[in-house]
């Protein structure tokens, strides 16, 4: 309930401008708060677009400033400096101000204090951000060129509109933003997810007008369809510079998209900074600012290039770093590790020791099968599992899958989405439809990167309801996924039906 944000007063070497009014292609007027350096130079600009009220600014109180409530709620893995002009996941204007750059806090239509009804992730709202870019570009205080930086929707908001090669668009800076709705947030795997979907949906609800409404369409719309794509950008039309913030720990939300987003995009030069703390920790720290900063001030101030291609973070358990290191692709060259699901509850490298055997997975019994590693090796990249699944009833069933690091007998922990600092090294699942007959299912694991010493233990897990308790203390909260039927499923492996897990293995170098 006391989290480590430090707020402090914006400094009067930044001068205000409030509620500017900022024209689109139809006359519907939006709104932007817009910080300037007080010296009146033209300078670059960083655009952040959200629905989430560019108002909604720390408030001073009588002990201190009262800040955004999700700062109480979600877990805070080091301390996070910001000023009282910072609005939520939004980049702080009192310190990229001095370093050279104007700030546009946009409400997007429909929210804050900008007319009209809005549409979340729709081409509409792109084509609003596009004419937002060119206005911005053709203020006497801005040099012409403009970016844009921010987290989570803040992030998700530039892709569609990079996708559309806005003039004078120069960079963007999507930390940490999810590219497929349906994929990413609402049916990762084809599951639903009915925690923090529903709560972001009725919040938006409540706090813009937009439409259509979509916690309504998620319940209608559980298959992937032509409106679901509809709000997924065209990466592959995107080639303004980019650096895409991949964070191995919010895997519940934006990490598979952010790693997408850098796969796929057309742009020749992009980077990839990657991490596994927390999210604001992250992007308000020094390392993050300075990161952010040599970037634009590449692509708006024709510095030199300084940034490698992937900065590659490796995690030995979630307050370990073992290793970062610069890399020139993800994922990094790797061999894969075949391991065997085995009697006994073993992994084994050789499918030779596998006989046929059934096992059972039921809401409440987990299955779990355990590797030793005989030295020291780094999992880096997406592992992946096929199995043999049937079930004795019809519909659907939803299939759970992790990964765990045991060291000494004990569970291993390492941050996870929403500030939860005891999640699993990576997880996956997959919605199927059931059949009484052996069906082969692959499913694919959060991007990760893991270090595991001589003697540490490998766990797959494998459940019909999510892997880790839902509460706000110690477990995923909000996250929250459907669980498959009561009745559970079966796993087969026998010659004919080998079930395998895939890790990517870094070689020593």
């Amino acid at each position: 309930m006391s989290p480590p944000v430090i707020v402090a007063p914006i400094g009067t070497d930044v001068r205000i401008q409030r509620d500017v009014e900022v024209p689109m292609r139809d006359g519907t007027l939006l709104r932007a708060n817009i910080y300037l350096p007080v010296s009146g130079t033209p300078v670059p600009a960083i655009l952040c677009a959200h629905p989430y009220g560019k108002d909604a600014l720390p408030r001073r109180a009588r002990r201190g400033y009262r800040i955004n409530p999700q700062f109480r709620i979600l877990r805070q893995t080091a301390p996070v400096h910001i000023s009282d002009e910072t609005s939520w996941e939004a980049p702080d204007p009192a310190w990229w101000v001095p370093q050279g750059y104007a700030v546009v806090n946009l409400d997007v239509r429909g929210a804050g204090r900008s007319d009209g009804v809005g549409s979340l992730m729709s081409d509409a709202e792109a084509e609003d951000v596009y004419d937002a870019i060119e206005w911005v570009a053709g203020q006497d205080w801005c040099d012409g060129g403009v970016a844009m930086l921010g987290v989570s929707y803040l992030a998700i908001s530039q892709y569609k509109a990079a996708a559309l090669r806005p003039p004078h668009l120069r960079a963007i800076v999507p930390w940490e933003g999810f590219t497929d709705a349906y994929r990413d947030f609402f049916y990762p795997g084809g599951v639903r997810e009915i925690g923090f979907s529903r709560l972001w949906t009725t919040l938006v609800r409540r706090a813009a007008r937009m439409t259509p409404d979509l916690g309504r369409e998620a319940a209608a719309r559980p298959d992937d369809d032509a409106w679901w794509r509809s709000l997924a950008p065209d990466l592959g039309r995107i080639e303004t510079p980019m650096l895409i913030c991949g964070s191995f720990s919010d895997a519940d939300l934006h990490s598979r998209g952010s790693f997408r987003a850098f796969g796929r995009a057309a742009s020749p030069d992009r980077h990839l900074f990657t991490h596994r703390t927390g999210k604001w920790a992250a992007f308000y720290g020094d390392e993050g600012k300075a990161v952010q900063r040599a970037f634009l001030d590449t692509h708006l101030k024709d510095a030199p290039p300084a940034l490698p291609r992937v900065r590659l973070e490796v995690r030995e358990r979630g307050d370990l770093v073992h290793a970062v290191r610069d890399e020139e692709r993800w994922p990094p060259a790797t061999r894969p590790l075949l391991l065997h699901l085995a009697d006994g509850g073993l992994l084994s490298s050789s499918p030779r020791g596998v006989g046929g055997s059934v096992s059972m997975v039921r809401r409440r019994r987990a299955a779990r099968f355990s590797w030793v590693f005989h030295g020291d090796t780094e999992v880096t990249g997406g592992a992946r599992v096929r199995l043999w699944v049937s079930a004795a009833t019809t519909g659907s069933v939803s299939i759970f899958v992790g990964l765990s690091k045991w060291s000494g007998g004990r569970f291993v922990p390492f941050e996870g989405s929403y500030g939860f600092g005891r999640d699993l090294v990576t997880t996956g699942l997959r919605r199927i439809e059931a059949h009484p007959a052996p069906t082969q299912v692959e499913i694919d694991f959060a991007p990760s990167a893991t270090f595991f010493r001589a003697g540490d233990e490998l766990r797959l897990h494998i459940a019909g309801r999510q892997l880790s308790p839902r509460n706000p203390l110690t477990g995923a909260f909000p996250a929250l996924y459907r669980a498959g039927g009561r009745a559970g499923f079966s796993l087969h492996s026998d010659s004919g039906h080998p079930q395998v897990l895939e890790l990517p293995v870094v070689e020593p170098r």
